[in-house]
């Protein structure tokens, strides 16, 4: 182990997207999301931008253009009861949900999709611990 400075947990999570209102609905409506911050027409950063705070969490978005699809993504953990509810939600946005793998019920189910700009979400119902546990470690 290096010595240093120790992580304390993630600051924020930043996504570049096309259209920041379609985007900020888009992290209401499924996240929760509640926006505290516009920037409007003003530019502090690299370009316009919005944050929101969803549980402890703080996501920004900005203004700009999309990236390519891959499977970079970001888990969000979630109640088991609540995969359903969360895949209404993202199938009334038409946005893309994935084929999920299989998987054994002690590595928890996810539910994948895309946003309008290629990132890839998980809502993921189990935890690093579980995951150890099944592969016996």
């Amino acid at each position: 182990m290096i010595d240093g400075p120790k992580i304390k947990n993630i600051s924020h999570i930043t996504f570049i997207c096309r259209d920041l209102e379609k985007s900020a609905e888009m992290f209401q409506f499924i996240f929760g999301a509640k926006e505290i911050y516009s920037s409007g027409d003003q530019t502090f950063s690299i370009s316009k931008e919005k944050f929101f705070k969803t549980g402890s969490l703080w996501i920004a978005i900005m203004e700009g253009e999309s990236i390519e699809k891959t499977y970079n993504h970001i888990a969000f953990h979630v109640d088991e009861k609540d995969l359903p509810f969360l895949e209404e939600r993202i199938r009334k946005l038409n946005l893309t949900i994935l084929p999920g793998r299989k998987r054994t019920k002690e590595e928890g189910n996810s539910l994948y999709f895309y946003d309008y700009d290629n990132h890839l979400f998980e809502f993921h119902t189990g935890n690093l611990d579980m995951r150890l546990k099944f592969y016996n470690l």
